[in-house]
């Protein structure tokens, strides 16, 4: 097989000053994309701001014979988010792929959770994705390609103690990626999102070290630049991964239970089991999928 490269495409990294963004940057350099590095420089809860980190990372991609800018900018506030996409086309004349990596934690059980706390964590994981595809968004239209990889969660698509702020965003971010996909496709932009475990600034503290070992980031960043890739044009997927392991994962609904009136409560304690069976579930694609699933059980009772 051809050796994939990005020679002649443009990146904007979110969160790139470390961990996973890091790892994604430096890999889609290494093949020749022209990469904008975005950190913030501010502390895993958010807190604080620095040019360290973002600098960094673009030094070791020139070092190793990339390009690469530095944005110090914040994905929470819109015209900073835009600010990545217009650095990009000052310095490179374009923009084609959008990588929203970065990330914050504030944990605190449902309890305790504050509107401030709730607040920051949607700005930067959802709200972040938002603004930053937005802003870029016409470009890839009028480019006629795009290619956008969302990070999800697996506290997204399964919830998890303590974070609720952060599963909702997380799982927010699975529906703004089906949608720019769905909008995306007549115009060659492709958007999927990876629910990654792998050691970085938001784990080192909740996984043992000897696990965190086997989780680095770069075994990640492969996934993420094939999707990102010309020759890559699946779409609206979701991709669990981690150490070396890679599957999509999906939305799947089961076969259901259909009545021919308007049932009452205890005729739906008495199908429970059944209207909770996923043995003979499908997949589906989409609102319109679902929609079908529904009427074509309501088509057959009513015969």
């Amino acid at each position: 097989m051809a050796e994939i490269n990005f020679e002649g495409r443009v990146a904007v990294v979110t969160g790139a000053g470390g961990g996973l963004g890091r790892s994604h940057a430096l890999l889609l350099a290494s093949r020749g994309a022209r990469v904008v590095v975005n950190d913030l420089g501010g502390s895993r809860d958010g807190s604080g701001a620095g040019s360290e980190m973002a600098d960094q990372v673009v030094q070791e991609i020139a070092d190793n014979g990339g390009e690469a800018i530095a944005n110090y900018a914040s994905v929470a506030e819109p015209d900073a988010a835009k600010s990545m996409i217009d650095d990009a086309i000052e310095a490179f004349g374009k923009v084609d792929i959008i990588i929203n990596n970065a990330g914050i934690l504030r944990d605190t059980s449902f309890k305790n959770l504050t509107p401030d706390a709730l607040d920051i964590v949607l700005k930067v994981h959802l709200y972040g994705a938002f603004y930053v595809t937005m802003a870029a968004w016409e470009h890839l239209r009028d480019n006629n390609f795009g290619r956008i990889v969302n990070t999800t969660s697996g506290s997204g698509l399964y919830g998890n103690f303590g974070q609720a702020n952060y599963s909702a965003a997380k799982a927010g971010l699975v529906g703004l990626t089906r949608t720019l996909a769905l909008e995306g496709q007549k115009y060659n932009i492709t958007a999927n999102a990876i629910a990654p475990v792998a050691a970085s600034r938001l784990t080192e503290d909740i996984m043992p070290p000897e696990m965190l070992e086997n989780l680095a980031p770069e075994y990640v960043s492969p996934l993420v630049a094939y999707l990102v890739s010309d020759e890559c044009t699946d779409t609206a997927n979701v991709y669990s991964l981690g150490g070396g392991y890679y599957s999509r994962t999906a939305l799947v609904e089961g076969a259901g239970v259909g009545f021919d009136h308007i049932p009452t409560i205890e005729e739906i304690a008495h199908r429970w089991d059944e209207i909770g069976d996923l043995s003979k579930g499908n997949e589906l694609r989409g609102v319109a999928e679902q929609t079908g699933q529904i009427i074509e059980v309501m088509t057959r009772l009513n015969a």
